[in-house]
């Protein structure tokens, strides 16, 4: 009978376990196995991935074709666009504004100052400019042209194209464009030199220029002159006058609501008109206040003190 083999020594220094052993794992050895195990299984998932050739379907193909069907169309319209701009009639001007009148270019003034004397005559609404100006006409022989008189003469003339307009800018207490009144005035000098049969003349301009262009416009296209009568007056004396006057004068801006429009008009526009030629040394400065008759009186002594026999 054969004689067994001797078992290591090692072996049988070593206790038996059992495989059914109720012996508990470690915790340790518990997490350690499940690592191990995450490990393996997350080796696996990547190499599966890369091993994994691309796909090869369409889903993610990029679709050019909306793109090039809004090119086309937006061509198309770029195109039709241009072509109709063709078709088009071509743009007219606008109209140059109502009421603007263009003189002539002229290298001289119509009227020469030594044939021709002009005297500006200005003040505020209601100073008495229009009666001190009928004095002068009477006893001086003076020829008086009042802007505003021809301003609402035009405006009632049947087919004046400029009637509207004047209309609104007197009843608004503004100021009518300038080549209107320039133009107006020019017209009246030009008949009243025709009807004396020669060609000097004295003029007062009344109420006239109310602002620096007008007065620049008129010295070079008509006339330069002479001197500047100015008839001052306190504010509320003038509108007691107009209110007054207002009653009979059948004005539609002899009213309250225009009067206090024209006296802040003069105010700003046609106070440096004044200020400009008092600079100059051409203005005759007359205190209104008085009677008529006081004012005319004072009116000639200042004028033949600054013009002599005029």
């Amino acid at each position: 009978m054969a004689s067994r083999m001797p078992l290591p020594r090692f072996l049988l220094s070593r206790p038996a376990t059992s495989t059914c052993s109720s012996t508990t794992t470690s915790p340790a050895r518990v997490m350690l196995r499940q690592h191990t195990k995450s490990n393996a299984r997350f080796s696996y998932q990547q190499q599966r991935f890369y091993s994994e050739p691309p796909k090869t379907g369409n889903t993610s193909k990029v679709k050019f074709w909306p793109f090039i069907a809004l090119i086309g169309a937006t061509s198309l319209g770029y195109i039709g666009l241009v072509n109709r701009r063709k078709d088009m009639p071509p743009a007219i001007s606008a109209p140059e504004t109502a009421g603007q009148i263009s003189a002539p270019a002229k290298s001289t003034p119509t009227f020469s100052p030594s044939d021709v004397t002009v005297f500006f005559v200005l003040g505020g609404p209601g100073a008495g400019k229009g009666t001190q100006c009928a004095r002068l006409v009477e006893q001086h022989g003076f020829t008086h042209l009042s802007a505003g008189d021809l301003l609402r003469a035009e405006q009632q003339r049947p087919g004046s194209q400029f009637g509207d307009l004047i209309r609104d800018y007197i009843k608004n207490g503004l100021i009518v464009p300038m080549e209107v009144t320039v133009q107006l005035l020019e017209n009246a000098m030009t008949e009243a030199l025709q009807k004396s049969g020669g060609k000097k003349g004295k003029f007062l301009i009344d109420g006239f220029p109310r602002k620096m262009d007008q007065a620049h416009k008129f010295e070079e296209a008509v006339c330069p002159a002479k001197m500047v009568l100015f008839f001052d007056c306190p504010e509320e004396v003038m509108e007691s006058r107009l209110l007054e006057r207002g009653k009979t004068s059948g004005r539609s801006d002899d009213n309250a609501e225009s009067i206090r429009k024209r006296f802040r008009t003069f105010v700003e526009t046609s106070m440096p008109v004044v200020d400009y030629y008092e600079k100059e040394g051409k203005v005759i400065k007359v205190d209104a206040t008085a009677t008529p008759d006081q004012v005319f009186d004072k009116t000639q002594k200042l004028l033949k003190s600054r013009l002599g026999d005029f």
